[in-house]
């Protein structure tokens, strides 16, 4: 029987197989570049280029390509294949390594926010080597980022990159502070916490909404939805089973360490987590994950969903960011250990975080700015859009202590008893978690838990490594040879605490009151995404990026506009898709429904039956087929209007209060005639067919 272990990372060109195939000189010279940020020697390309073809090549691959990710939100790839014409009209596999350093694309073809005209097409892809090359299907992968011919980032990598650069910097300035003096660099880490659903595909392919959009845009409540807690933990489906065993399989293969499987709350609804691994690989990871779901789902007949708030009425899916620091040499800065109270060093990380969190909370708030996500925000799978902190009771003791300078007095773990001999007895964590809470401490790392689940890692990780990169230069410009480094670090930790222990929460975020105290302690609430994004451009926010090497001005005002953009478009097309199913496919089925009531309610008339169920109903049904046809003209009136609004944020701020309010109420409407329109009439799946019928 063949283990895990004999074909994990068969599909990659990790470390064991470049210390295989590459010389010791090249392998050192690389693993440099790697490690510690040394500049690439193009020599040491054209072997690691001639090691990685040979290699890819023995597995089945024929053709490479620069694997980037574009502002699309999605990755992108072209596919050159190996063959170089030889003499005699032969042809020789070949890849320089030019062409694993370098590439192009149109760049005037992907969002650039005018930083590229039309008739500017030329951009680069340039080889990352941090991110270990993978072979999907018959092609050789080589993770890229992508830049203008101007070299602006068009890409979400290279900030990504450009801010873990930012943070080890600074890091390491702090642990050398306390006697670090081993440590090259400092690395975060993170783990993705993935939902998504899975839907019957011949179901999904009778959806407009679902094909154009990825969710439903009408749709009754089922009789039954997550009411009774019962799917979530519960046992797996064998389909869904044998979808989750392909796809741990197929993520193995291209080395991502998917661990956890279960069913989530809402029913069709599902979670795979990874093991952690540094953030620019996670990232990449995550990617990968999401695009093999869809994929293995198509072979098993299913959709993946990962849409935000597919359905309406239940949880939504989310993506939770586990963010965490340590050191090359293995020290987790954010390990609290057993006496966090002494723990200067400790004490220290976490203060800059709740400083970066408090003072650049617009800029997390935005990273999980989407038209799909101000559907799940606030509801009860997910944290409000006011961004706090949970500690938990141990750590809000300590610093507390720290603040008033009083003696911290530890509280002694507790021991587990469950009342049944034959069961463990272990002892309790010193804190409990919160899952009300967008960022919390969880023992070992922060979880930001606002993220949509299709979106990508890169943007939150770039705002919390810049923003954190940025206050520990301001302590450790304090610091460092300051004449009583001890009191001074006192000091920093008191006056750090009591400016910004306002961020800091530990009960019911979903509690209404505490929308309320939020508000009276000055965190402000972004509710949706026109709120949120043109914040990216505050003054505060904007300098500290460029302070840290992470954006330029071109490159922030260009996101700005590129993300407004995607919103505006995106329910551009929901609200063309209603327009669309409402006219072609609800209001004629509507129509000709109340047409048979009526007819069976002349008949029994006739007979001088009872007609009163004909009658109401087909009445009722008529008075919402003209409240359809009203809302239906309104909102293709309205997109007409708005779509002529060429201000960016103007026009985001018209589609959420001018389009959104009508597309509610056509959907109102329309939900309450599928409760009144007999089962054989309604010209879509429902979603007690969508959420149900995959066994």
């Amino acid at each position: 029987m063949e283990r895990i272990t004999d074909y994990f990372g068969c599909l990659v060109f990790n470390d064991d197989v470049m210390k295989e195939r590459l010389s010791p000189e090249i392998y050192r010279s690389l693993k440099e570049t790697i490690d510690g940020g040394k500049r690439l020697d193009v020599k040491v390309a054209s072997a690691v280029a001639e090691a990685m073809k040979d290699w890819a090549v023995e597995l089945g691959a024929t053709h490479f390509t620069h694997w980037f990710q574009p502002l699309t939100g999605i990755t992108a790839e072209k596919h050159d294949s190996f063959i170089s014409p030889a003499p005699g009209g032969r042809a020789i596999l070949d890849f320089s390594g030019k062409e694993l350093i370098k590439g192009e694309s149109d760049a005037s073809s992907f969002p650039s926010g005018g930083l590229r005209a039309t008739f500017e097409a030329r951009g680069y892809t340039a080889w990352d080597p941090t991110s270990y090359a993978f072979i999907k299907g018959k092609t050789l992968c080589i993770p890229t980022a992508f830049c203008s011919y101007g070299g602006e980032a068009l890409d979400k990598k290279t900030p990504l990159l450009r801010s873990m650069e930012a943070l080890s910097k600074q890091a390491l300035r702090i642990v050398r502070l306390f006697g670090n003096t081993e440590a090259k660099y400092v690395k975060t880490f993170v783990g993705a916490e993935q939902e998504y659903f899975l839907i019957d595909k011949e179901m999904y392919n009778k959806r407009k909404d679902l094909v154009f959009t990825g969710r439903t845009l009408f749709g009754a409540k089922p009789p039954k939805g997550q009411e009774l807690n019962d799917h979530y933990y519960g046992a797996i489906k064998p389909r869904v089973a044998e979808f989750m065993e392909e796809l741990d399989r197929q993520l193995w293969k291209l080395g991502i360490y998917a661990k956890t499987e279960h069913n989530e709350v809402a029913p069709a609804q599902h979670e795979l987590a990874p093991v952690y691994t540094t953030t620019n690989t996670a990232t990449d990871h995550n990617q990968l994950t999401m695009e093999m779901m869809q994929k293995v789902a198509a072979k098993h007949g299913l959709v993946c969903l990962l849409h935000e708030k597919p359905f309406a009425g239940v949880n939504g899916s989310g993506k939770h960011n586990n963010w965490s620091l340590a050191t090359d040499n293995g020290a987790n800065l954010l390990k609290p250990g057993d006496t966090p109270y002494e723990n200067a060093q400790f004490l220290l990380f976490l203060c800059a975080v709740i400083k970066a969190v408090d003072e650049y909370a617009d800029l997390l708030r935005l990273s999980a700015a989407t038209a799909g996500n101000d559907h799940r925000l606030g509801a009860n799978e997910a944290p409000p859009a006011v961004v706090s902190m949970f500690i938990g009771s141990e750590l809000t003791d300590v610093l507390e202590a720290i603040e008033n300078d009083a003696p911290y007095n530890r509280t002694e773990r507790t021991k587990m008893l469950f009342g049944v001999e034959a069961l463990p007895n272990f002892l309790r964590d010193t804190t409990d978690r919160n899952r009300t809470s967008p960022f919390a401490f969880t023992g070992n790392k922060f979880e930001f838990r606002m993220l949509g689940a299709p979106t990508s890692l890169a943007c939150t990780n770039i705002m919390l490594n810049s923003a954190v990169a940025d206050v520990l230069c301001g302590f450790a410009d304090r610091l460092e040879n300051c004449p009583d480094f001890d009191a001074e670090l006192h000091e920093l930790l008191k006056t750090t605490i009591k400016e910004h222990k306002r961020i800091l929460f530990n009960g019911n975020g979903y509690d209404a009151a505490w929308l309320e105290e939020a508000e009276k302690r000055g965190l402000p609430n972004r509710r949706t995404t026109p709120d949120s994004l043109p914040r990216l451009l505050d003054k505060k926010n904007a300098d500290m990026l460029k302070r840290r090497g992470v954006f330029t001005d071109a490159e922030l005002k260009a996101r700005c506009e590129i993300l407004l953009d995607n919103y505006t478009k995106t329910i551009a097309i929901e609200a063309a898709t209603m327009a669309d199913m409402s006219r072609r496919q609800i209001m004629p089925a509507v129509s000709s429904y109340a047409a048979v009531l009526s007819d069976r309610a002349g008949k029994k008339a006739a007979l001088s039956l009872d007609a009163g169920y004909e009658t109401d109903t087909a009445k009722r049904l008529c008075e919402l087929l003209s409240v359809m046809r009203t809302k239906t003209d309104e909102l293709e009136k309205t997109s007409d209007e708005v779509r002529c609004i060429f201000d960016v944020t103007e026009h985001s701020f018209a589609i959420r209060d001018r389009l959104i309010p009508v597309m509610e109420q056509l959907r109102a409407a329309a939900d309450e005639a599928e409760t009144l329109t007999a089962e054989e009439y309604w010209p879509f799946p429902t979603y007690e067919k969508l959420l149900f019928s995959v066994s």
